[in-house]
This record gives C-alpha cells, structure tokens and sequence, in this order.
C-alpha cells in the first residue's frame, strides 16, 4: 500500500496509479507518432503544450493560501535556479529527444525497459561520487541488472530494434538519471511544482532549434496526430509529474519507486495491443532481469535475515 494513515481516501495511490499509466501511454505515443514528427520537433511540441498546462497548475497552485502559507513562492535562485535548469536541460530537453530518437528505432517496450535502468544508474553514481558505497544488495542488484542490458543487446536487429536504438535507449536512461540526480539536489531549495515548471521551461529553450521544423511538421500533421501530440504534453508530462509531486509528497520515496517498475509491463502491454508490436521473448527475459536488479540494488526486495542456524554454519561478517 502506498498510502500513509494520514491520507484515507488512498489519494496518494490513486495519484502514482495515474502518473505511471501516462507515463507508460507516452512510450507508445512517442512510438506512434514517429512517422509523422522528427525526434527534436516532437519534443518541443511536447514541452509547448506541456509548459501552458504546466502554467495553469503553476498558477493554481499558488493562488492557494494554505501551499502559500507552507512553502511561500521558493522561486530558486543562484545555485539552485542553475539546477534546475541544467535538470531540465538534461531530462526535459535531452532526455525527450533522445527518446523520441530511440523510438523511431526500438519498439516502445523494449524502450522502456532500457529507461528503466536509471535507478542503478543513480546509485552507481551516488556509490562513486556521493560517498553512498556499494552494498552487498547494490552490487547484486547491478550484476543482475547487467546481465539483463546484455540479453537485450544480444536479440540483435529485428523488425522492431537495431543497434541504433539500442545504444540510445542507453543514453536516454543515462539521460534520466542525471536529470534524477540533479532534481534530487534542486529540490532542497525549490518546492516540486515550481522546480516542474522550470524545468519544463528550460528544456522548450533547449529545444526552440526544433520550433521551425515542427511549426511546419505540425501544420502537416492530421488531427489525430495533433492530438496525440497536445496529449504527450497534457498527460504523460504536465498531470503525470503533478500526480507525482503531490504522491511524493504523502508517500514513503522507496514505496513510490517501486510503483514506477510497472511501466514497462503496462508499456508491453499498451504496444501490443494498440500497435501490434512485442519485443522478442528474449528481451523481455532481460527486462525483467534489469528490472529484478534494479529493485534489489535500490532496496525495494529485501532478502531473507540469517537465522541462528544459518549463522552456525556460516557465521556473518561484521562492519
């Protein structure tokens, strides 16, 4: 359960259920939408509409006298403004184009669970550079993870997946992470929803090189793919990250996590029955390895204590 006893009606659940079928919905929308929008153009698009929507909750928020009354208008500055725009640099900005890239090469699912390895991915870098260590769990957790990027890359070319997409599904959760990390230390000095807003700001600057493109791809564009199009950046991105700030706010960081390694099943899902495409049964083996390791390397599998006998046989070592 991922409600804490302070939140009755379960809104909490309610709101990551939300934040992660959208985020799962743009996988497949993103994979849909790439004959019609080249990868740079279809992330601005993304980010215009996503930053008036972003806007319009910006703004409520802050109308509301009891936010206002807890957290004031923390709008950052210094060191913390240049976090926040690097984090929307990198995850807004580069992450969606990137992304964009990938999927006109892979098939959703198996993009997804390349993304999906970004929790080890922080917690390599934390281990090296933030003085967090390796633990037993976490050295596990990155071999297993490990050998799952390897069964994935070994189902070679097919009609959905080339080398290409491969190789920038691994940027792209290079990407996330980053963005992860540098949100992680912008967020003590700025509240979500502001940090949200921002950074969506700053990655539709990163990408206005792409605004010619797509003014004119989206002119060409047919109202359904506009639709999509104004749905990436009202769903999955505007009302997908509000959903998770308000969740991560009421709920426990590690409990919430958790919830995210179900996108990968739903994305599967979602692309095989509205675009008729799988990933070989091969990486989905190795999925499921990158996602297994990646819940134990971050602390969401715990394993069985050693009992009194187990400690005969083999005694424990300490420190």
């Amino acid at each position: 359960m991922l409600t804490r006893t302070s939140d009755p009606i379960h809104r909490s659940a309610i709101a990551a259920t939300v934040t992660v079928v959208l985020w799962a919905s743009a996988f497949v929308v993103i994979r849909d939408l790439g004959p019609a929008f080249s990868p740079g153009s279809m992330a601005f698009l993304r980010l215009l509409f996503g930053v008036v929507a972003l806007t319009v909750v910006l703004v409520v928020a802050r109308r509301r006298p009891a936010s206002r009354a807890r957290t004031g208008p923390r709008w950052p500055r210094g060191r913390a403004l240049r976090l926040v725009i690097a984090y929307g640099v990198a995850w807004f900005g580069a992450y969606s184009v990137v992304l964009n890239w990938a999927e006109q090469h892979l098939d959703a699912g198996t993009a997804a669970l390349l993304v999906n390895l970004a929790p080890i991915i922080v917690a390599v870098y934390a281990g090296f550079f933030l003085g967090e260590g390796f633990s037993r769990t976490l050295v596990i957790g990155i071999v297993i993870s490990f050998s799952g990027v390897v069964l994935i890359t070994v189902g070679g070319d097919g009609a959905h997946a080339d080398w290409l997409g491969l190789a920038l599904g691994v940027v792209t959760a290079v990407l996330y992470a980053a963005g992860v990390l540098l949100q992680k230390v912008a967020l003590r000095a700025v509240d979500a929803v502001t940090a949200t807003w921002l950074g969506a700001v700053a990655g539709l600057v990163a990408t206005l090189p792409f605004a010619p493109t797509a003014m004119r791809e989206l002119a060409a564009a047919d109202p359904g793919q506009v639709g999509a199009i104004i749905y990436l950046g009202v769903g999955p991105t505007a009302i997908a990250f509000t959903t998770w700030a308000y969740a991560l706010a009421r709920t426990d960081a590690g409990r919430l996590a958790a919830t995210t390694l179900a996108v990968p099943a739903i994305v599967i899902l979602m692309s095989w029955w509205f675009l008729g495409e799988l990933p070989p049964a091969i990486r989905i083996v190795g999925g499921v390895l990158c996602l297994a390791g990646v819940a134990i390397g971050r602390g969401l599998v715990r394993f069985r204590p050693r009992t009194s006998d187990d400690e005969v046989q083999a005694p424990a070592r300490t420190g």
